[in-house]
């Protein structure tokens, strides 16, 4: 009986010892520093396989236990691809919960009103979620193209131009380019189903064309109030079918035709036929210029009652509008021709008054 009762004692000696060690170790941070180490689990590891990884990273002490551990938690099974951020003052219980909660690290993108999907591209590389050659290669491949645009595609629709609704993204290194690029058609069809059509002076347009028209009307101005009435310049000349003469399609050509643009426009510009140029192209350009926000996409659905045909830029961010060519002319010579009409004028000035 003596030697029953010590073997008994050894016994649950040493299960309070092993007892102890796990309490210790769930309860131990692998160090002390506050430092965050970026863990990317990825598809098909193995808890065994996760456990050594976070032990070669100096997050936990024993690959072993905390293997172990997550089966007799029963999470084993639930450890979730992403990509974590742990510190490495964490205990392993907190890196196990953190494993199976799936809560990613995420990057923000953020796509202003107006964007190419050129710039766009070069956004989403620099934010860390992908390669700019991926974002451009998606978002003008057929299949990828009609299956994320669903009923809004059409054969005329030719890449993702214009659909890209500008936003600010949360998106996750698991989600990739393909998911933000879905979520940014996601928030397109959103808006666009707000969109409010009827105006008299519109001019039928087919659903891709609308978008074309908005890209243009969101890259001529950047004052709201302007829209509807830039709109209408557009719309107007339509029916007179008169050639569009928007500088920003031009500039489009030449990202399309050289996949840069160096920030200045020529007149050998001007005069160079591209399908995007509408001093040389009776209508609309084939598809969108850039990626218009949701009053651009109402107001080329309603535009403004107007007899206007031309509009020149104040050099404040807005502009003057003229019904006929030799006024239009007059405007020009006292805004763009005339060099103090200039000095001191920018498009800074329009968000000095949006700021006010």
């Amino acid at each position: 009986m003596k030697v029953l009762a010590f073997l008994v004692l050894i016994v649950a000696m040493a299960g309070a010892v092993v007892l102890w060690q796990a309490f210790r170790f769930l309860r131990t941070p692998a160090g002390t520093s506050s430092e965050v180490v970026v863990f990317n689990l990825e598809r098909g590891q193995s808890s065994r396989e996760v456990a050594g990884r976070l032990a070669a990273d100096g997050l936990i002490t024993d690959a072993d236990k905390f293997r172990i551990y997550s089966r007799i938690k029963g999470q084993a099974a639930n450890l979730r691809v992403g990509e974590y951020a742990l510190r490495r003052n964490m205990t392993p219980s907190e890196i196990l919960r953190t494993l199976v909660s799936g809560r990613s690290i995420e990057y923000v993108v953020t796509v202003s009103e107006g964007l190419n999907r050129f710039e766009i591209a070069a956004i989403v590389e620099k934010a860390g979620i992908g390669k700019a050659d991926e974002f451009m290669r998606l978002t003008a491949d057929v299949e990828f193209v009609r299956a994320t645009l669903g009923d809004l595609w059409s054969p005329d629709v030719a890449n993702l131009e214009g659909y890209l609704f500008p936003e600010t993204y949360h998106v996750t290194r698991s989600l990739g380019v393909r998911g933000l690029i879905r979520q940014m058609v996601a928030k397109f069809k959103e808006q666009l189903a707000r969109v409010q059509y009827g105006s008299p002076i519109a001019v039928p347009l087919t659903r891709h064309q609308l978008v074309t028209l908005a890209s243009i009307v969101e890259k001529e101005t950047g004052a709201p109030e302007e829209r509807p009435l830039i709109s209408s310049v557009f719309h107007n000349r339509m029916k007179k079918r008169m050639r569009l003469q928007t500088d920003p399609t031009v500039i489009y050509g030449v990202w399309v035709r050289d996949g840069v643009w160096n920030g200045n426009i020529s007149r050998k510009d001007l005069t160079t036929p591209t399908p995007y140029n509408t001093y040389v192209i009776p209508s609309l350009p084939p598809g969108p210029i850039a990626n218009p926000g949701f009053h651009a996409l109402q107001a080329a659905a309603r535009p403004e009652e107007s007899p206007f045909l031309f509009f020149v830029s104040r050099n404040d961010g807005t502009h003057i509008f003229s019904e006929t060519y030799q006024k239009h002319r007059s405007a020009v010579d006292e805004y763009q021709l005339n060099r103090k009409a200039r000095e001191g004028k920018s498009w800074r000035d329009l968000n000095k008054r949006r700021a006010q």
